[in-house]
C-alpha cells in the first residue's frame, strides 16, 4: 500500500461513517475471514460496519466469531439493499470485478458510496477511488492486517479479528504450503497467535469437519480420477447424481482437487462439478511451478484466479466440457513439459 493510498483511506476514515464490507459471490475462507476482520476493526475505531454476501458460505466457516452478523443478499435482501444503499463507504474484499458479486453487482453498480478495493486477483478493474491491489500476497487476510497497521491500529486487533483473519490466511495458503507464503506472512501469523488466535483450534475446525457423506463423496470423486501423464496432468469429475447421492452441501468438495495435484510427477490438477440448477460446470484449477492456470481459466474457462489456483466455469455438459479441456491441453504441452 502507497502512503498516498493510506493518506486517502485515513481521510476517508477520519469522521464516522456507515461502511459495508462485501465479499465475492460463493465466499471461501480468505472472503469471510478478511471480510470480518476489517469489519470488526472498523466498528472498533467508531464507524459502523457490516459485512455483506452475495449468498451463504460452507458450513465449516459458520464457526468464525461473528460470522453470525453476516447480512446474506440471498436470504436478507431488502436489509442488504438498505445497507448499501445507505453506505458512505463499500469496501470489496477478495475480488476485482463487480461481476464476481452475483445478483450484488448492479445494486453496487449504483452506490454513490466511495469504493476501497482490497484485493490480491490479477487484472482489477478501475471501479474503487483507492485500489490496494498485489498479486504477490498470499490472502486478502494479509492485506487487511497491514492494512491495518498502516493505519496504526494493530494495538485493535483482539482475539476475534486475529482469529478471523488467521482463518483466511490459513485456509488460502493451503496451511501456509502455497508458494506465495512468504517470511512475511509467517511474521504476521505470529503476530495474529500473540493476539489471541488459537492455531490448533482453526485448524480443527475447518478441517476436521468430516461428515459420512463428505468422505463418500471424497472416494467418489478419487475414483472419478483421470491422469493423462503426457501432459503431467490430472482432472478429477463428480456429477449432479454423484453430488446428490452423497447429500452434497456448500463446500463438500472444498480441496478434492489438491488430491490430484499431489500426485507425483503432475504439475496441472483440475476438477469438474457439474451443476444441473445452474446449468453449468464448476471447474477448479491447481498448478505447481510457473504454469500459470489464471491464464488458462481466462483464456478457455471464463474464469481466472492466481498463477497457482484459478476457477473457470462452462456452459456446456460436463462430458463436453471434458472433452474441451483434453483438446486444449495440446497447445499447452511445451509449457507443461518444461515444469518441474
Amino acid at each position: 500500500m502507497t502512503t498516498q493510498q493510506v493518506k486517502q483511506i485515513k481521510t476517508l476514515l477520519s469522521q464516522p461513517k456507515n461502511i459495508v464490507v462485501v465479499g465475492h459471490k460463493n465466499p471461501d475462507g480468505d472472503a469471510v475471514g478478511s471480510c470480518l476482520g476489517l469489519c470488526n476493526f472498523l466498528n472498533q475505531i467508531g464507524h459502523h460496519a457490516t459485512v455483506v454476501m452475495p449468498n451463504d458460505f460452507p458450513e465449516f466457516l459458520k464457526w468464525i466469531p461473528e460470522a453470525d452478523t453476516i447480512v446474506n443478499f440471498e436470504k436478507k435482501t431488502s436489509k442488504a439493499r438498505k445497507l448499501i444503499n445507505h453506505a458512505d463507504i463499500i469496501f470489496t474484499l477478495d475480488f476485482n470485478a463487480l461481476n464476481r458479486t452475483g445478483d450484488l453487482e448492479p445494486l453496487l453498480e449504483k452506490s454513490e458510496a466511495d469504493f476501497i478495493m482490497i484485493d490480491h486477483h490479477q487484472k482489477p478493474d478501475n471501479y474503487a477511488i483507492v485500489t490496494y491491489s498485489d498479486i504477490t500476497m498470499c490472502s486478502t487476510s494479509q492485506m487487511v492486517f497491514q492494512t491495518i497497521e498502516a493505519l496504526d491500529g494493530t494495538k485493535k486487533i483482539n482475539k476475534n479479528i486475529a482469529t478471523q483473519l488467521y482463518t483466511g490466511i490459513m485456509t488460502d495458503t493451503g496451511s501456509f504450503r502455497y508458494p506465495s507464503t512468504t517470511a512475511k506472512t509467517h511474521r504476521i501469523v505470529a503476530n495474529l497467535i500473540e493476539a489471541g488466535a488459537n492455531s490448533a483450534e482453526i485448524h480443527q475446525n475447518v478441517y476436521d469437519t468430516n461428515t459420512p457423506d463428505r468422505i463418500k463423496l471424497l472416494g467418489t470423486a478419487l475414483n472419478n480420477l483421470v491422469i493423462l501423464s503426457d501432459y503431467k496432468t490430472a482432472y478429477i469429475t463428480l456429477t449432479q447424481k454423484e453430488l446428490d447421492e452423497h447429500n452434497f452441501k456448500k463446500g463438500d468438495t472444498e480441496g478434492f482437487v489438491n488430491y490430484a495435484l499431489s500426485i507425483k510427477g503432475i504439475i496441472f490438477a483440475a476438477i469438474f462439478i457439474e451443476n444441473k440448477q445452474e446449468g453449468i460446470v464448476k471447474i477448479s484449477f491447481r498448478s505447481k511451478g510457473d504454469f500459470s492456470v489464471n491464464e488458462f481459466a481466462r483464456n478457455h474457462f471464463n474464469g481466472g484466479g492466481h498463477t497457482n489456483a484459478a476457477g473457470g466455469r462452462s456452459e456446456t455438459t460436463l462430458q463436453k466440457t471434458i472433452s474441451n479441456f483434453i483438446a486444449i491441453l495440446p497447445n499447452y504441452k511445451d509449457d507443461l513439459l518444461k515444469n518441474v
